[in-house]
């Protein structure tokens, strides 16, 4: 598997974008599936161009492919961030995911990073099974909630959209 983080060129690779934006929608379709009211795409190709074109999107391909992505980005001086994390459900179980967190934790400690932070929704009155395996994976991972929070007081444009009352649980780890 390699990983790399992307050329802000390769924003203009309209097939490389699509596909990364229809991995990302169809992963968080599923696993935000009745936390949303209708279908509500999680990101559009516009947005991940940006992302790429501002240095922030990195892929791990195997053989070629594309396998997964993620987000990262610099919140701090000493606080680092992934997310949009979305890996291939063709490859689950291969590593793909695991890898690119390591990817956005090195690359967080070589900016000069201390803490890595990832943001969870998760609905509040019931257990979403892709929630709580997200939940336990990140504990594993050795990240631990710092904050929870109303989903409507942080992002309230997306509150409407709710189908369910939903708590933003912020994630930390440090990184040694």
């Amino acid at each position: 598997m390699e990983i790399a983080l992307l050329p802000p060129a390769a924003a203009e690779d309209r097939p490389l974008i699509d596909r990364i934006t229809a991995l990302v929608n169809q992963l968080y379709a599923e696993s935000e599936k009745g936390l949303w009211r209708g279908s509500t795409d999680r990101t559009s190709a516009g947005e991940v161009a940006g992302f790429v074109r501002a240095g922030e999107i990195a892929v791990a391909r195997v053989e070629g492919d594309l396998a997964g992505s993620v987000r990262l980005r610099r919140l701090d001086d000493h606080t680092g961030e992934f997310g949009m994390l979305a890996a291939d459900p063709a490859r689950r179980g291969a590593g793909v995911g695991r890898e690119l967190v390591r990817f956005a934790e090195q690359a967080s400690r070589d900016a000069g990073c201390r803490e890595m932070q990832l943001e969870l929704l998760v609905p509040r009155e019931w257990t979403h099974p892709s929630k709580q395996f997200l939940a336990e994976w990140y504990d594993r991972l050795g990240y631990r909630v710092t904050h929870r929070a109303d989903l409507a007081e942080d992002y309230p444009h997306l509150a409407p959209s709710l189908a369910t009352p939903c708590d933003f649980l912020i994630y930390r780890k440090e990184l040694a």
